[in-house]
């Protein structure tokens, strides 16, 4: 019967307590008996789906139907909790802060207004020697100058030379 010619074997993973009885039919199958071994097989199958009533896409769709309600119900109950806790809001029961509100206490730090300052100063407060401070801003422009000393400046603070009061500034 060449013209009966099963297709080759293909590897297949079976339940463990399934092994021996694969080997029997993979037994039975090297022997010839490869169309025997099918239709038993499907009538053994057609035999236990009537004695067994088993529906499994009957068993999924009830499954889906009690995962369903369950989710129905949580969702409901999960609905009423938040309507409980906005009303609550609402009413005011619940702040962000469970502690009494206390009185806030600002200390407001004054401005302190910096002064201009000699070349000796300045270079201490930049952490330069005061040669240094020359140098820089003779070879220098005046916006290379304050973005220097901004740099250097432990509040930030840009600083410009005035040749007329021969201090520096700061630069707001």
């Amino acid at each position: 019967m060449p013209d009966q010619k099963s297709p080759p074997s293909e590897m297949v993973r079976v339940p463990t307590a399934l092994i021996p009885v694969v080997r029997e039919l993979s037994r039975l199958h090297r022997q010839g008996h490869t169309i025997a071994l099918l239709q038993a097989l499907e009538e053994l199958v057609c035999q236990f789906d009537n004695n067994n009533d088993i529906n499994i896409p009957g068993k999924l769709s009830d499954k889906l139907d009690n995962l369903e309600s369950h989710l129905d119900t949580k969702l409901e109950a999960i609905t009423k909790k938040l309507e409980q806790m906005e009303r609550a809001l609402q009413a005011g029961r619940y702040s962000n802060n469970t502690r009494p509100q206390r009185q806030a206490y600002s200390y407001q730090q004054p401005q302190v207004e910096l002064q201009p300052r000699t070349n000796e100063n300045l270079s201490s407060r930049l952490a330069v020697s005061p040669q240094s401070l020359i140098a820089e801003r003779e070879t220098k422009n005046a916006k290379e100058f304050i973005s220097w000393t901004r740099n250097r400046d432990p509040m930030s603070t840009g600083w410009e030379w005035n040749p007329l009061t021969k201090l520096y500034h700061p630069v707001k």
